[in-house]
């Protein structure tokens, strides 16, 4: 078994980190290459940046962050938001991004998925799902657009479907659970983590330590990502980290 990474997430907007509750009511969090350093030095296992601001200025924005925090860290990060080719994941990587996340794109495009992990080697190619529970189907759907868009494409199909493109990783994130503190969404993380052989980050509703022993355990993910409870200070790294070895659980 693999062992299990704890991952903060930045929602960066106009340069700034964000944070807000189910995809909306967005407040400042603060400097993204300050917090990515403090992470790093407070034991994160990897960081992912989300660009939610992808204008073209936006993307501008970002290369230039993601330049400066690659000098300040020295953990693996993910960066995604805005990414709609080869050349735009070529941009981050140089500026020293280890992974590309995508999402819309994949959608619009699955190809993209191929293309990248043949040019960049799958490792590289995080697919980011965002899941929301369809009560018609008894099942999730996938949004795109940072949560505004529904596809009518069903998640754990999609996933699979992205596995056997070349992805390297699922970002998973639960909106029903996003920014509710209320725990991991376990049956989605579950379902989809039994369904693929490729590591599964759960996303969405981190609260208290114990939510990512749950979600490692009963969800079965191979990392577990949060933001508003790191972001001011509700849980540290290392705190989760004590937990989770006091209970048995292999963490980096």
């Amino acid at each position: 078994m693999l062992a299990k990474r704890i991952i903060p997430c930045l929602d960066v907007k106009d340069g700034r980190v964000v944070k807000g509750v189910n995809f909306v009511n967005l407040r400042d969090a603060g400097d993204p290459v300050e917090l990515a350093a403090i992470y790093d030095k407070e034991g994160a296992d990897e960081l992912v940046f989300l660009d939610i601001s992808a204008s073209v200025e936006g993307r501008a924005t970002m290369v230039e962050v993601v330049r400066q925090t690659a000098g300040e860290i020295t953990i693996p990060f993910t960066v995604g938001g805005g990414i709609s080719s080869v050349d735009d994941m070529k941009r981050l990587l140089r500026a020293g991004a280890d992974k590309i996340g995508i999402n819309t794109a994949a959608v619009r495009n699955p190809q993209l998925v191929s293309e990248g992990a043949r040019k960049f080697g799958s490792q590289c190619i995080v697919v980011a799902i965002d899941a929301k529970f369809n009560s018609e189907w008894g099942e999730w759907e996938v949004f795109t657009h940072g949560g505004r868009n529904a596809t009518g494409i069903k998640t754990l199909e999609w996933a699979k479907r992205m596995e056997e493109l070349g992805a390297g990783e699922i970002l998973l994130t639960s909106m029903d659970a996003d920014g509710t503190k209320d725990g991991f969404d376990l049956k989605l993380t579950r379902a989809v983590s039994e369904l693929l052989t490729i590591p599964v980050i759960a996303s969405g509703g981190a609260g208290k330590a114990e939510h990512f022993y749950d979600v490692f355990t009963e969800g079965k993910a191979d990392a577990g990502l949060a933001a508003t409870i790191f972001h001011y200070k509700e849980l540290t790294i290392q705190g989760v980290k004590d937990d989770l070895k006091g209970k048995g659980v292999e963490i980096r």
